[in-house]
C-alpha cells in the first residue's frame, strides 16, 4: 500500500535546505522471504529463477530482456522500467556464486531483491528511468557488469545519475562503503536511515575485495555499494557457511525497506533544478 511520507533535508543536491515528500510502497516481509528462499544450485537456473521472478513482478516483454555475455554461459538479467527522463538509476547485484556454500549471502540475498524494488518503484510515478540488472559472472572478476558498463558506450555512460550495487545482505544490519562510492549518495542514505529510523553504519570492505559497482565507479558514474559485512560476517564468504541459516531476517528486511524508500528518494532529489 502507498504512503506519503516526510523524508530527509535535501541539502547536498539543491545547496538550500528543505524537506520532500516521498511516495513509496513496499511489500510484506513473507514475501521478500519466499523470494530469498528461492536460491538455485547453479549460475544458470539462477539466471532462469531471476528472469521468472521479473516476469511475477510485471517486468515482462521489450523490458525483460537477457544480454549475452562474451565466453559466459549465463547471461546479465536486465529489466527496465521507463520513467520521464532519459537519466537513468541502475539498481544491481549479482547472481552467480561460489559452489562451496549455496551462495545465499554471496549474492542471492542482494539479486533476490532487484524484482521486489521494480515492483516497488514501479507503482509510483517516477522522474528516472529505472534499470534493474542481474549481472553474472561477478565472481570471476566482474565479468557481467563490465561487459554492460562497456557495452553502453560513453553517451550510455553520461545517462546514469547513480548506479546503486547490492551485494551480500541480512548478516547483520545495514553496512556502506565508503571508501570507494560517491559521498554524496552515501550522505543521502544516511539522511533517509536516520529520518526512518533505520540502522546504517559505516564498513569499509573494499580493501578486501572488489564488487560490481567498481565497473561503473571505474567509468566515473556515482555509484554507492550497500551490504551487511563485518569482521565476524565476512569470513562466511566462499565457504560451506553461506547458507540461508545466516540471514537474520529482520536486518535483511530492514535493509530492504531502506533501499526501498532510498531509491524513490533518489528519483526525486537526483538532477533536481
Amino acid at each position: 500500500m502507498a504512503r506519503l511520507i516526510l523524508a530527509a533535508m535535501l541539502v547536498l543536491f539543491s545547496g538550500a535546505a528543505q524537506t520532500v515528500q516521498v511516495k513509496y510502497r513496499t511489500l510484506p516481509k513473507s514475501e521478500i522471504e519466499r523470494r530469498l528462499g528461492a536460491f538455485e544450485d547453479s549460475n544458470v537456473k539462477r539466471e532462469q529463477k531471476l528472469h521468472q521472478l521479473f516476469e511475477e513482478a510485471g517486468c515482462t516483454g521489450e523490458h525483460l530482456t537477457e544480454q549475452a555475455v562474451k565466453h559466459v554461459k549465463a547471461p546479465n538479467v536486465i529489466c527496465k522500467l521507463p520513467g520521464e527522463m532519459d537519466s537513468e538509476i541502475i539498481v544491481g547485484g549479482h547472481f552467480d556464486f561460489v559452489t562451496a556454500g549455496k551462495g545465499v549471502v554471496d549474492n542471492w540475498s542482494g539479486c533476490s531483491l532487484l524484482p521486489s524494488l521494480y515492483s516497488d518503484v514501479r507503482g509510483t510515478p517516477r522522474r528516472h528511468s529505472f534499470v534493474f540488472v542481474g549481472f553474472t559472472d561477478e565472481e570471476r572478476g566482474m565479468v557481467g557488469s563490465q561487459f554492460y558498463a562497456h557495452q553502453m558506450g560513453k553517451d550510455g555512460i553520461k545517462k546514469i545519475s547513480a548506479m546503486v550495487n547490492l551485494d551480500s545482505l541480512g548478516t547483520s544490519s545495514t553496512k556502506l562503503e565508503l571508501d570507494r562510492g560517491d559521498k554524496k549518495l552515501a550522505s543521502a542514505l544516511a539522511a533517509v536511515a536516520m529520518t526512518f529510523n533505520l540502522p546504517l553504519t559505516v564498513v569499509n570492505v573494499h580493501r578486501v575485495g572488489r564488487s560490481d559497482s567498481d565497473s561503473f565507479q571505474d567509468r566515473h558514474v556515482p555509484t554507492i555499494n550497500i551490504h551487511s559485512l563485518t569482521n565476524e560476517t565476512f569470513p562466511i564468504l566462499h565457504t560451506r557457511q553461506d547458507q540461508i541459516d545466516k540471514i537474520r531476517l529482520d536486518d535483511y528486511y530492514d535493509t530492504y525497506r531502506l533501499v526501498d524508500v532510498y531509491l524513490a528518494y533518489l528519483d526525486l532529489v537526483l538532477d533536481a533544478k
